[in-house]
């Protein structure tokens, strides 16, 4: 009951074995009964068999410093002094993050509904959910290390001996009588054989062995720490694919909805081009027009047809794979058509100090590098002695109301030291392959940190450059707009030819394509940077070291209540 106590006001300490605290208060105790020791040499003693207990070996764990800039680049004010009126900006102010539902922040009530589904139906994240459980499994598996093992092998035997045969002689003796002088005396001699049956033997018994191997120098204090921190890193590879699968679903979400915006497009202009057709026929009925001009109208018009049933190509692509992320047959799932009308939201940024806390895929890196950290640990142990603590004791009788009484009770008990003195470098080996692993570990890390300052500056100029180019072609889209009314009045009233319009119309269409191909540009980018930043998650969302096998760390992960 103590040690329960002590370990509800330590609970740091509950990742090492219960075992210690045990040893060490009773450990003191029989030290305390031993009177002829002084009382220096009583603490002296109970000092060595503490630290004996609780040594673990290995290096210190400490992540390696990273340097982040003071801001981002891009997100300067400089950088927006000369943009036009309504182009993207970030969300002031500069410091603050995105929190939870990251998707609500474009305004979208058809891609929340898709979002909040996705988490659920998802197969590529319950894959990860349950790379994380096995992960917890192994930590279980670990600790399990930490105490003695016990085995009963019961048995019952029930042997019989063979019988055997046996020759006995017997001798007679006896005096006989006739007429003469006379009798006459005899003996006899007579052999007979006899059988014995065998005998029957019960034996039953109830045998216990224990064996433990006490955790001297850290070996299974390290691997349980090197199996909770692969557990994180499992935790933090699932909130990573969780964040891309939701950017993917966005980003089909923007494109789908402009392709719905493109066909709008070709549809007004398939509709111009067959007013175009009309009057042009209308003219060359008049004699104001040649024959040519109606060829040029109808080619212009079945190229825009053409174009307009090859939009629905990649709306079709789009919808399957939006059907696929949220767990849907495509089969059997369908979108509105619904134009793209929103623009990029501000984004709030926040510090690039505080990136490292927000992407799922640092805290991984960071993660993994504690992990190879206990590694080295483990494999350090293999220098130091081992020792195993073995035992037996159990039960045997010929009959079963004599076998669990005290004469059929038997016991043994036996300890086991080893080193190992020779094994041409082996060891030194592992450890040097451990801790180049570990180095290894710390580029990868220095590395996802700065791939993230360089996709956050990317995407930021991104959705400010795009956001501009909106800004100006739009305009070049009004302008072309005016050249095709000029260009049509000319040719309705005969000062120019047709292949002026057609020129105007070819304008126009291209321009209203390039403006929403940008927007959908910008929409996605939007995304693209929001995802760089790390969605609406941090480090506080992932579970603690010692807390991963718990149900409240399972629910945190799955994002259930």
């Amino acid at each position: 009951m103590k040690a329960r106590r002590f370990h509800s006001r330590h609970p740091e300490r509950s990742e090492g074995p219960p075992y210690l605290l045990f040893v060490r208060r009773n450990t003191a105790v029989r030290l305390e009964n031993q009177n002829n020791m002084t009382h220096p040499a009583k603490l002296a003693a109970t000092a060595a068999l503490i630290l004996l207990a609780g040594c673990r070996v290995g290096p210190k764990y400490t992540t390696p410093a990273t340097p982040a800039p003071p801001a981002f680049k891009e997100s300067a004010p400089a950088a927006y002094a000369n943009t036009p009126d309504g182009t993207w900006q970030p969300a002031a102010p500069q410091d603050a993050m995105l929190k939870g539902k990251w998707w609500e922040v474009f305004h979208e009530p058809e891609l929340n509904a898709l979002e909040d589904g996705l988490n659920i139906d998802n197969q590529n994240i319950a894959q990860y959910f349950q790379n994380f459980m096995a992960a917890r499994a192994q930590v279980r598996e670990a600790r399990a290390a930490y105490y003695p093992t016990v085995s009963v092998a019961p048995s019952y035997q029930r042997t019989r001996t063979p019988g055997t045969l046996r020759n006995s002689v017997s001798t007679t003796s006896g005096t006989s009588t006739g007429t003469g002088t006379g009798g006459t005396g005899s003996t006899g001699t007579t052999t007979s054989t006899t059988a014995t049956s065998g005998s029957t033997a019960t034996v039953m018994s109830l045998p216990f062995d224990v064996s433990w191997e006490p955790d001297l120098w850290g070996k299974v204090r390290n691997t349980v720490r090197e199996y909770q921190y692969a557990t994180q890193v499992s935790a933090a590879e699932l909130e990573n694919e969780r964040l891309t699968e939701q950017a993917s679903l966005a980003e089909f979400y923007f494109e789908l909805r402009g392709q719905d915006a493109l066909q709008d497009v070709l549809n007004k202009t398939i509709e111009a081009d067959k007013k175009s057709l009309e009057l042009t026929r209308a003219l060359v009925e008049t004699g104001i027009d040649s024959p040519e001009a109606v060829a040029e109208a109808e080619v212009t018009l079945r190229n825009a047809e053409e174009t307009g049933i090859g939009v629905a190509t990649n709306r079709a692509i789009y919808e399957h794979a939006i059907a696929t992320l949220i767990g849907k047959p495509a089969s059997s799932f369908s979108l509105p058509v619904r134009m793209l009308t929103a623009d990029a939201p501000p984004i709030p940024l926040g510090l690039p100090s505080q990136l490292l806390q927000r992407r799922p895929d640092i805290a991984a890196a960071e993660r993994t590098m504690a992990q190879a950290n206990a590694l080295i640990g483990v494999e350090k142990a293999a220098y130091y002695p081992t020792l195993s603590l073995t035992g037996s004791g159990g039960n045997e009788s010929s009959t079963i109301s004599k076998l669990f009484s005290a004469p059929a009770f038997f016991w043994s008990l036996g300890s086991t030291a080893s080193e190992t003195i020779f094994d041409a470098g082996l060891r030194r080996a592992t450890v040097a392959q451990y801790t180049a692993t570990y180095n290894a570990d710390v580029a990868a890390y220095k590395q996802t940190v700065l791939t993230a300052f360089q996709q956050t500056e990317d995407y930021i100029a991104t959705v400010r450059i795009l956001s501009q180019q909106i800004a100006k072609q739009q305009e070049a889209v009004a302008a072309a707009q005016r050249y095709l009314n000029i260009a049509q009045a000319r040719y309705e009233t005969g000062l120019d030819p047709y292949l002026d319009v057609i020129t105007a119309q070819n304008t126009l269409l291209s321009d209203q394509q390039t403006l929403v191909t940008l927007h959908v540009s910008e929409m996605t980018a939007a995304v693209q940077l929001v995802q760089a930043l790390g969605g609406g998650w941090d480090t506080t969302q992932l579970p603690a070291a010692g807390a991963v096998n718990t149900p409240g760390a399972a629910a945190q992960v799955s994002n259930t209540p």
